[in-house]
């Protein structure tokens, strides 16, 4: 800290980590909608079952950490706000349906976008406008009159809740629903036959609860200057865009350092397997379904106070309330915007 200034180190502990995860996206397949997709329409449930090592990796390695003392997860914004249901759902539904109809969320754009697809720069910027119109912008006074933010009385997760009823460890029942998770997973015989797949969905949940150690760590030693997080792929993108073209909205940080790390590490895994290559949109309708998805996604990651990734894997790292609730919306919301977009390709 005495050489290298608090931000520029929360930066770079988001581009390690963010790295991490851009290559388990890259060389693993971990995606989102490829998920939703491949096992609602493909009837390939690998993808989908990916989540579960995923998910379970960064639950048990977080809750470690937490009770090693190396994790403050009350100083993550998981914790510290009330949960909000209304929030959580209306935003993930929102957040869901539009990553249907821009093809990627804003994660899976970033690895697009480093593989040369130009398209999904496109969704990139319109999230990150979007976004901060509903965090700071002229959208902003109406999302704090709808769903306005009060700090929490106490911790907002599931593990902390039956730890305070059962007067146990939050790491007991953090390891059970790791355990469950990792059952889930690995009971799919596709995944086990896939070592690849299964490396990269540990290496994705460890970058998750490596994040939060080291967050955790500055956050210690810069008395609260930098806040405990995670990765998470909605407003980082537009402090990204601002950082880019005038260094302010709050300077380096670790959100546009994972920002940075995941692009670089799709570039690097696009490299790797020989498979970057330009693209361009050639259909104009295709582009304003993708703008038009990118809108809905700024919005609503804002509203859920997460994305895909933030919610569905960083939230979840904590067992916050909002995680399986916001996920599950966005998984609804997604599935509907699938079926509109097959059914609307389909002849009368």
């Amino acid at each position: 800290m005495d050489v290298i200034p608090i931000g520029a180190l929360a930066a770079l502990i988001g581009l390690a980590t963010g790295i991490v995860l851009g290559l388990a996206a890259r060389l693993g397949d971990f995606c989102t909608l490829g998920a939703i997709e491949a096992a609602t329409y493909g009837g390939d449930h690998t993808r989908l079952r990916m989540w579960g090592v995923v998910l379970g990796t960064a639950i048990l390695s977080t809750f470690v950490l937490a009770e090693g003392g190396q994790v403050d997860l009350s100083q993550s914004f998981y914790h510290s706000i009330a949960w909000n249901p209304l929030a959580s759902i209306l935003g993930g539904l929102i957040f869901g349906y539009g990553m249907a109809l821009a093809g990627n969320c804003g994660f899976g754009a970033l690895i697009r976008f480093g593989s040369g697809d130009l398209r999904a720069m496109v969704v990139v910027v319109v999230m990150a406008i979007t976004g901060f119109i509903t965090l700071g912008g002229p959208l902003s006074e109406l999302r704090i009159f709808a769903f306005p933010q009060r700090d929490a009385d106490s911790m907002q997760g599931f593990a902390h809740l039956v730890a305070g009823q059962l007067g146990v460890s939050p790491l007991i029942f953090a390891a059970l629903v790791a355990a469950a998770f990792f059952w889930w997973g690995l009971s799919h015989d596709g995944l086990r036959r896939d070592p690849r797949r299964v490396a990269w969905s540990v290496a994705a949940g460890l970058s998750v609860s490596f994040a939060f150690w080291g967050t955790s760590a500055l956050n210690d030693q810069s008395f609260g200057a930098v806040g405990v997080e995670a990765h998470s792929f909605t407003a980082p993108l537009g402090r990204t865009l601002m950082w880019l073209m005038t260094s302010s909205a709050g300077g380096l940080n670790f959100g546009v350092g994972s920002v940075a790390g995941v692009f670089c590490g799709a570039l690097i895994g696009s490299a790797i397997k020989r498979r970057f290559r330009w693209e361009a949109c050639e259909d104009p309708r295709e582009l304003g379904r993708q703008v038009t998805g990118a809108a809905m996604m700024g919005v609503g990651g804002v509203l859920a106070m997460g994305c895909s990734i933030g919610q569905g894997v960083s939230a979840f790292a904590t067992l916050a309330y909002s995680a399986p609730v916001t996920l599950g919306a966005i998984w609804l919301g997604a599935t509907y915007g699938l079926r509109r977009m097959i059914e609307g390709f389909q002849p009368d």
